[in-house]
């Protein structure tokens, strides 16, 4: 995770708010406004006082009590447009984040994603996004809040006497300012701890889940459970040590609040004694100071919370930020499928080597093989032909064109690729089909499912092509899954099939099947085909053999 200070993670969130200004302006005025009134309903008071103790007042007794009831009923008013304002700028906010950051993920993928805890980003996507919301409902508006109405409070304190409203002004300074950035000082890392844990801790449950069967299976049920408990203490203890931290900021803060509050009264009494203020320069900076630190307090219970919000803010910007190993590349001029081919190609996965010097020629409407041990290279050959990593050395090539000057749109219409693994989505088995061609018809799919030898199956189905498929397609074999993920492949309709041990769970009926299939495909279509097994590369025009990320 790249470091930030919380200065420049609040900038970056902060960024975000452009679409939003207009609101924000609004929140802004709305509650400096409403903090007025409501400060003013006890100042009013304090000149009530003064008439009952016969002394000058700028207003009179009616003049105050209506003031108080206009004042009251604006607070209301106001304090309900604040939050209004506030809450949809933030709620819009989150949304337009988890765009971005599906829209990054999306970017992102696959390279940057393998081996990603897959847990830790569901917390990033949800927890940690939804805790950005303290920052943009209850943090940037009250601190310019905090400070317009701390200004404004300073300016008609001070008009008694220039130096009761420096005293206010060091209130609120150390009140709004030292203690929070003290606060933060003190919090350390333990925000950034917490996130991590707790993503570590969602890691480790998603993980838990999926391997149940295992877990029960080989007895390690309780020593899962101990690790999960485990890991969950320490979230609660880092929780607690945090929870304890705010409670001694708010005793500190609340201290310091009595002793500028009598701080007032004393400084004001020593100035009517020297005759440099009347009664009411004691009594109404005091009653103003008093009851004027609600801004300046919301400010001060940041600095804890703040902490852990820009931990999360932290995490999301890290993805927000992440460069793709490979660019979406447009602008480009169409192209057509032509063949392909890879030309003395090198690549590896950081300092690991995986292909040395490869070249490869696939021709238009061929069916070309590849074969190896696990781990040879050739799941990786077919990536780069997806251009989902880019070679160090070499050229891969389709329609003789480097495959880095190809428009990625065009490239993901030329091309199908079918991994080791079909991931089915939580819904439908149609809707799960049109993730190849959103706008196929059903004999469309009808027809790619019947190449994929899954059509009479999915008719024997309680409710056929809209029987609903499990989480991860638990509910059904991984034949089943896999002759799906042929059929989207079948649908999808590309000219250039990149096939990753395609027939792999498939017994010899359902593989003859689909061998058929694909050879009959070969007049329309160019097949790159991986698989360990000599009956599917039988279909093979060529076959190549990879050893050791060397091919022969």
């Amino acid at each position: 995770m790249k470091k930030r200070s919380g200065f420049s993670v609040m900038v970056s969130l902060i960024g975000l708010i452009k679409p939003l200004a207009g609101y924000m302006a609004a929140a802004i005025t709305a509650g400096t406004a409403g903090h007025l009134c409501a400060a003013f309903i006890t100042i009013f008071g304090g000149y009530a006082v003064l008439h009952i103790l016969q002394l000058p007042a700028p207003l009179s007794l009616t003049a105050l009590f209506v003031l108080v009831c206009v004042f009251a009923a604006l607070r209301g008013i106001l304090r309900y447009a604040e939050q209004s304002c506030n809450h949809y700028i933030a709620f819009k906010l989150l949304a337009l984040i988890r765009d971005k950051v599906f829209r990054a993920l999306r970017r992102l993928c696959p390279a940057k994603l393998e081996g990603k805890d897959k847990g830790n980003l569901v917390s990033v996507i949800t927890a940690d996004i939804e805790l950005l919301e303290v920052f943009y409902a209850h943090t940037i508006s009250p601190a310019v809040i905090g400070f317009l109405f701390s200004l404004l409070l300073c300016l008609f304190i001070g008009s008694f006497h220039w130096s009761l409203g420096v005293l206010a002004l060091l209130a609120y300074l150390s009140v709004g300012v030292f203690i929070p950035l003290l606060i933060s000082r003190r919090s350390g890392e333990s925000g950034s701890q917490f996130r991590a844990k707790s993503g570590e801790l969602s890691g480790f449950v998603l993980d838990s889940l999926r391997g149940l069967l295992e877990t029960l299976q080989f007895g390690q049920s309780e020593k899962r459970l101990g690790q999960m408990n485990e890991k969950t203490a320490e979230l609660s203890e880092t929780e607690r040590q945090m929870k304890k931290m705010s409670a001694r900021n708010t005793a500190i803060t609340h201290t310091v609040i009595l002793l500028f509050d009598l701080a007032m009264l004393f400084l004001s009494a020593f100035l009517y004694k020297a005759g440099a203020v009347g009664f009411d320069g004691v009594l109404i900076p005091t009653i103003a100071l008093m009851s004027s630190f609600g801004p300046v307090i919301a400010l001060a219970g940041l600095g804890s919370t703040l902490q852990n919000t820009f931990a999360a803010g932290n995490r999301v910007l890290d993805i927000l930020d992440e460069s793709p190993v490979t660019e979406e590349i447009s602008g480009k001029q169409d192209t057509a499928f032509a063949g392909a081919a890879a030309e003395q190609i090198t690549f590896s996965y950081g300092a690991d080597p995986i292909l040395s010097d490869i070249s490869a020629e696939i021709p238009a409407h061929s069916i070309v093989g590849v074969t190896g041990k696990s781990g040879s290279g050739k799941s990786t050959l077919l990536k780069l032909f997806m251009r989902f990593w880019s070679v160090q050395q070499g050229k891969v090539k389709i329609s003789q064109t480097d495959i880095g000057e190809i428009n990625t749109a065009d490239l993901r219409n030329m091309e199908s690729f079918m991994t080791q693994e079909t991931h089915l989505f939580h819904d439908s088995i149609k809707k799960n089909l049109y993730v190849a061609k959103p706008d196929a018809s059903d004999e469309e799919i009808i027809a790619a499912c019947k190449k994929a030898s899954i059509h009479d199956f999915i008719l024997s189905l309680p409710k056929g092509y809209d029987t609903p498929v499990s989480e991860l397609g638990a509910s059904l074999s991984g034949g089943e899954r896999q002759r799906l993920g042929l059929a989207r492949m079948f649908l999808h309709n590309a000219p250039f099939l990149l096939l990753d041990e395609p027939t792999s769970n498939l017994d010899s009926l359902n593989e003859a099947v689909i061998l058929k299939s694909l050879h009959d495909e070969r007049k329309e279509k160019t097949i790159l085909l991986v698989s360990h097994r000599k009956s599917t590369m039988r279909i093979a025009d060529t076959v190549y053999s990879v050893e050791s990320g060397r091919m022969s």
